[in-house]
């Protein structure tokens, strides 16, 4: 589903501030595959998914999807392969619109827009299941504006929208540093159901070492912008977050800082 090539990005070439953020990455994944992505800050996690959603264009390298190549695609025009769920819960939804209209927003997404802007009573009833699912109980308040929902609320119905049209790619990235721990746990238990029931292809940043072991089928460590560790299956099943930091440190030969990653 999404091939990755020797993909390399440096900021502020040739200047005093140059920083290689992706150092000749490669990474493929497979259909339904559900990767966690974990590292320190400035490992380039985030980096990575900015390149893969068009944010800027790599110095060089391939990244294809669904055999499609992204390279020299206008961010705008991914947007209708990709779903993504930013840190800030601010992000991603439309504040001063109804709940129903921004789900009508990721509905028409990738489609031909004109003048004409009405929801139906049909597609109302659909918001209104689709809503239940969350078991927030904003199937009842369609007509409430996004910005009065809490952080929680909040980033649960991005993760709805990001999933609505079933993207070629669902890209989470850290969704749920900003939320307190019992929200987090709700937020996390929903991309696993939304993951797994539509079947998606899915790379989740964190960095917390227990909710990337925890979730999904496959973990990367990035550290300076290079992936160290690629773990899947029964061996990722079996890892826990000691051993974890020690093959980090074998093979970056540094250790691994980070309350964050380490607490949680």
């Amino acid at each position: 589903m999404l091939e990755i090539k020797n993909l390399t990005k440096t900021f502020y070439k040739g200047t005093v501030n140059e920083r290689t953020a992706l150092d000749n990455i490669s990474l493929s994944l497979k259909d339904g595959d559900f990767v966690t992505v974990i590292g320190g800050n400035g490992a380039g996690k985030s980096t990575l998914l900015n390149a893969i959603a068009g944010v800027w264009q790599p110095c060089s390298g391939s990244i294809k999807l669904g055999g499609k190549e992204l390279v020299g695609l206008p961010e705008h025009k991914r947007a209708k392969y990709l779903g993504r769920v930013f840190q800030d819960p601010m992000m991603g939804t439309a504040p001063d619109m109804m709940i129903e209209e921004n789900l009508a927003i990721a509905a028409r997404r990738g489609k031909c827009r004109n003048l004409k802007w009405m929801i139906g009573k049909i597609e109302r009833e659909d918001y209104r299941e689709l809503l239940k699912i969350l078991e927030l109980g904003l199937e009842d308040r369609l007509s409430s504006k996004v910005g009065l929902l809490s952080g929680g609320q909040r980033q649960a119905l991005t993760l709805l929208m990001a999933a609505m049209k079933t993207p070629k790619l669902l890209m989470l990235d850290e969704h749920t540093a900003a939320l307190d721990p019992k929200t987090a746990a709700k937020v996390l238990e929903l991309s696993d159901m939304i993951i797994q029931e539509n079947s998606l292809t899915a790379l989740m940043v964190t960095h917390n070492m227990k909710e990337a072991i925890k979730h999904g089928n496959r973990l990367i460590m990035m550290d300076s912008g290079k992936i160290v560790l690629d773990i899947e299956g029964d061996e990722k099943k079996a890892l826990t977050v000691e051993e974890l930091i020690a093959r980090f440190t074998a093979k970056s030969g540094e250790s691994f800082a980070g309350d964050r990653a380490l607490l949680g």
